[in-house]
């Protein structure tokens, strides 16, 4: 489910662009260790275990292309995915987790503050939400220092599956509804499932989308 429509070009773009073989590029703990800028870059942020890394592996049809866990908090770095073309994703740590290390804590919300205003090629922020709870105090958080750092983000709702069609409905329109007035925030909400695949074939052509927008 969407609140948008692609072309048969951009599906079959978006379809091309994640066939392709992406491998692990880097992994960066700090600023100074993040790779050299170039092509166009993508970022997936959300709350610890919201299915980031499910959801990219799902993407780029690999089982085990980004590393997933059922422990909070596991990914700890900015993992940078390619595939020898001008596209690269990048896995953000997982937000919102309470019980991790004050410094840990620190430590991330400094990365990422770094990353997300000091990258230029970074085209935009696909930020994960659990569709069977909407957005959290967590995500505000995010999205506020996205709007800061003017950063073009869009929402993708995942777990869908696990969701009933009326109950789905309702989390895009609201989600859709409480992003409207935010400056940096994609009027699109995307709704997808890692473990069936629904909405993927629309998120993929949304990345071909952007990406012909940035080229």
């Amino acid at each position: 489910m969407s609140t948008s429509s692609f072309t048969a070009q951009e599906s079959e773009s978006g379809r091309r662009l994640f066939a392709a073989e992406w491998r692990f590029l880097s992994a960066a703990a700090s600023f100074d260790s993040l790779p050299p800028m170039a092509g166009v870059e993508i970022a997936f942020a959300g709350r610890s275990n919201v299915g980031k890394s499910s959801l990219i592996n799902a993407l780029t049809n690999r089982n085990a292309l980004a590393r997933t866990s059922h422990t909070p908090g596991r990914t700890q770095e900015l993992i940078f995915f390619a595939a020898g073309g001008p596209l690269t994703l990048v896995d953000m740590p997982g937000y919102g987790y309470a019980a991790a290390p004050k410094h840990k804590i620190a430590a991330w919300t400094s990365l990422i503050r770094a990353f997300l205003r000091g990258r230029a090629n970074l085209a935009r922020v696909y930020v994960l939400v659990d569709a069977r709870h909407g957005l959290k105090p967590a995500d505000a958080e995010i999205l506020d220092l996205l709007d800061e750092a003017a950063v073009s983000y869009e929402i993708v709702l995942t777990k869908a599956d696990e969701v009933k069609a009326d109950a789905l409905a309702a989390a895009v329109s609201g989600v859709a509804a409480a992003i409207r007035k935010r400056a940096a925030a994609y009027p699109d909400v995307l709704a997808t499932s890692a473990r069936t695949g629904a909405g993927l074939a629309d998120l993929r052509a949304a990345v071909a989308r952007l990406l012909a927008e940035k080229q």
